[in-house]
């Protein structure tokens, strides 16, 4: 049988090592794994946009892409699993600079939604098409609920715009979502979205509100090309 001096070393070592050790688990995470993250979803938005927008037949429209004030892309919007019905994603919007091309990207998170938000699957993509400037300084807001801010509608799809009626033409968004494989107009009424002040500051490296990143002229990020590459390559100019 083991004396209790022996036991007291024992327990005396195990409990120095752990003190020794706490630093070593207390030192802060590097963000690098965070940039890492956040510039795939730059690439998964570009492949989302380029999937759509490379199917005139099955896509968005091009000559609505023309006249979008500003696009919304969430790759990979989740089903929750402890929330019946709840749904999140992380993606980026982009607004039309006074040049009439492209701003640099914003985060933004996606929150919530109705029946349509999903059309199956664990997975959805997400993509907004913003047909009015008056929605947009309340989408870059610090908060923005589809249908209650502004109306909304699922979109048209086709290789133009001819068959949309005129609930879709007179809308200041509108939605669409992908998943398995079928793209589709969708309601999104009720999902919220929010400023992704974690991702501006992955891409910029200083924390920055979306208001001063699609407004201010900002230069691009180098993760961002591709992204750019897209809207620029099937809508370079607003119309």
């Amino acid at each position: 049988m083991l004396s209790r001096k022996f036991v007291s070393i024992a327990i005396f070592l195990l409990l120095a090592t752990a003190l020794i050790s706490a630093p070593l688990f207390a030192r802060p995470i590097s963000n690098s794994m965070s940039v890492n993250d956040t510039e795939k979803r730059l690439d998964a938005a570009a492949r989302v946009l380029s999937d759509i927008l490379g199917a005139p037949d099955k896509g968005i429209p091009q000559d609505l892409l023309g006249k979008a004030a500003c696009v919304v892309v969430v790759p990979g919007v989740k089903k929750g699993a402890f929330i019946v019905g709840a749904k999140y994603g992380r993606g980026f919007i982009l607004c039309r600079n006074p040049g009439g091309g492209w701003s640099a990207p914003a985060g933004v998170t996606v929150a919530g939604g109705g029946v349509g938000f999903q059309i199956g699957g664990s997975e959805t993509d997400v993509v907004m098409l913003v047909m009015n400037e008056g929605a947009i300084d309340k989408l870059l807001s610090s908060k923005f609920t589809i249908g209650a801010d502004a109306s909304a509608t699922a979109g048209p799809v086709g290789r133009t715009a001819s068959a949309a009626t005129d609930v879709q033409m007179h809308a200041q968004l509108l939605t669409y979502s992908r998943s398995r494989g079928l793209f589709a107009g969708v309601s999104l009424e009720g999902a919220t979205l929010k400023p992704d002040d974690d991702a501006n500051k992955d891409l910029y490296g200083k924390p920055m509100s979306n208001r001063d990143i699609v407004k201010g002229n900002l230069t691009s990020p180098p993760a961002a090309a591709g992204l750019l590459e897209v809207l620029n390559k099937y809508s370079a100019k607003r119309t």
